[in-house]
């Protein structure tokens, strides 16, 4: 196929994303031309029906543009470029924004799946990238785990970073999740965002932004975010705003990274959640004991069975939800227990305490699981005391956020190789296994008889059972019988 005809069709695609018109395609045609570096259509060209991705035009387009030396092989001035092509076949915002809104006015299922499959068919959302990550589940006594080997986001090569040492440091956008990201060229030290489009939202009031995570970890992983850069915070505001967005997306989960170091997840700076549209094991798990809330007998309450610490609340009733979620964040942010390590404020006055909260719609009812966090630190755990201990940090390291404390182990993308190297150790062939993980396999070595046929599923069902010990070092109250005594006495005070 001639370049010219991969322009029409790429043109094509453009008209039928909603934002150009048949009217525009020379126009289209013509900087397409311009920007690959190409001078003249050449040979018969006729628009026709689109089959093939627009990934795979994409390509070829990027292929003619390195040709003719428009762009390097930099991967991040690739990235650029792609995305700049990209903008091409996605509709302004304004223009989004009103299909949102249309087929909204159908059902919001409707409204979701065209933002997600715009997302995904202009690049934002890293389709190509996202399959190359290693996925399994592990059986628990808690359900199946699900684990997942990041591989998505590239390594950064060493032209690379030695470019971006030269580049010149820019304060804008403030970070990754500001509004300003939208259509934002991007740098060689800054993602680019030219295909970039954000859903508006009205949260009582408040301005707030729905976009989709480029690199998702979970079907339709989506970010709703501020319109204002300020820090996250836990309290009855985001309790009211979690349940609302369940109200405007009755199909989404809904939940909130922890707002202190530790127990937080990776962007504290701004104030956002993340949402989509999966069931988590968490989500799944029982309530194994039920709960008395003295000041809210009406609100359905309980103790969930999972390796965290995590009161579960269901009620018809939006608002008796919000006032025992914020009575249950107060009380829990000055409980103290030092039987099990379990202190609020340090010696300054520093607060140690917060929660992870999770909403979603289930059977006509609000449903609210509230994940008890504490992010104290010891002489014996420098890390957290509720954080992974050194003995599993070879496998997870990481803070345990919204995702892991879900059910979903996002695990380093150096495990793919090291994990290859752990099971040629086991199969005594030549290996090069990182010493940090040699007591482990030296464990499943002696407790398992190892086949070539059966190490892979050894070493995936041992990393499941390593994170199911990362759950558990998370947990607040344990799940002994000190523990559970602990986390009744917390229950009682409520």
């Amino acid at each position: 196929m001639s370049i010219s005809q991969t322009i029409c069709d790429f043109a094509t695609l453009s008209i039928g994303s909603g934002g150009f018109m048949e009217m525009d395609r020379i126009y289209l045609q013509n900087r397409l031309l311009s920007l690959i570096g190409e001078e003249a259509f050449t040979g018969e060209v006729t628009p026709r029906p689109v089959t093939v991705p627009a990934v795979d035009l994409l390509a070829e387009l990027v292929q003619v543009a390195k040709n003719n030396q428009v762009i390097s092989d930099l991967p991040a001035e690739q990235e650029i470029f792609e995305a700049q092509l990209m903008d091409f076949l996605t509709p302004p915002p304004s223009v989004v924004n009103a299909f949102f809104a249309q087929h909204y006015a159908s059902s919001p299922e409707e409204a979701t799946e065209y933002f997600f499959q715009l997302s995904q068919q202009n690049d934002y959302i890293k389709t190509r990238a996202i399959a190359k990550n290693i996925q399994f589940p592990v059986q628990t006594a808690y359900g199946d785990l699900e684990i997942t080997i990041n591989l998505s986001k590239p390594e950064k090569d060493p032209k690379q970073i030695a470019a971006e040492r030269e580049a010149v440091k820019v304060d804008y956008p403030k970070c990754l999740l500001c509004m300003e990201n939208e259509g934002y060229r991007g740098r060689l030290n800054y993602p680019a965002r030219t295909n970039h489009r954000i859903i508006r939202m009205n949260l009582d009031g408040e301005s707030w932004g729905f976009q989709y995570s480029p690199y998702a970890y979970y079907n339709e992983h989506s970010i709703i975010l501020s319109e204002v850069h300020r820090p996250m915070q836990i309290n009855r505001d985001t309790f009211r705003r979690l349940l609302r967005i369940t109200e405007v997306l009755p199909h989404y989960f809904v939940g909130s990274n922890a707002d202190l170091p530790i127990v937080g997840g990776s962007i504290l700076s701004h104030d956002h959640y993340q949402a989509g549209r999966h069931e988590f094991p968490m989500a799944k798990a029982p309530m194994e004991r039920l709960i008395k809330l003295t000041d809210y007998p009406q609100v359905i309450a309980g103790i969930v069975k999972w390796p965290m610490s995590v009161i579960r609340l269901q009620s018809p009733d939006k608002e008796l939800l919000i006032d025992a979620a914020t009575t249950i964040l107060e009380k829990w942010q000055a409980y103290s227990d030092a039987s099990v390590e379990v202190s609020a404020y340090s010696a300054d006055g520093t607060a140690h305490h917060t929660i992870t909260p999770i909403a979603r719609r289930k059977d006509g009812y609000f449903e609210l699981d509230l994940v008890l966090r504490d992010n104290n630190v010891s002489e014996e755990h420098p890390d957290g005391i509720f954080h992974p201990h050194q003995d599993v940090q070879h496998i997870k390291k990481e803070n345990i956020g919204l995702i892991e404390v879900m059910g979903l182990a996002v695990l380093p993308p150096r495990l793919k190789t090291e994990l290859e190297e752990v099971e040629k150790y086991l199969l005594n062939q030549e290996n090069h296994l990182a010493d940090y993980h040699r007591e482990w396999a030296d464990e499943l070595q002696a407790s398992h008889t190892i086949t070539a046929d059966h190490v892979t599923e050894i070493v995936q069902e041992a990393v499941g059972q390593v994170f199911l010990r990362v759950l558990e070092d998370a947990g607040v109250f344990k799940r002994t019988e000190e523990g559970q005594a602990a986390f009744a006495r917390f229950t009682d005070y409520l």
